[in-house]
């Protein structure tokens, strides 16, 4: 198993194929690249992908921030 960040992946596999493989589309893809999510995908050991993305808790803002 191993996990790599998301621009790592598509640079390894470019942006089509890396997106069909985790299963978006490449314009989804390329806009969570450009816009610095925190995307990570992982390579299990059956060859299939999977990504998450990593987010501060909560990821609501708080009532003061809001105001």
């Amino acid at each position: 198993m191993r996990r790599i960040t998301l621009s790592e992946f598509a640079a390894e596999k470019g942006q089509v194929t890396a997106a069909r493989l985790i299963g978006m589309r490449q314009s989804s893809l390329s806009k969570a690249l450009s816009v610095g999510r925190a995307v990570y995908v992982t390579e299990h050991d059956d060859g299939t992908f999977t990504a998450e993305e990593v987010r501060p808790f909560p990821s609501q803002q708080s009532k003061t921030e809001a105001a």
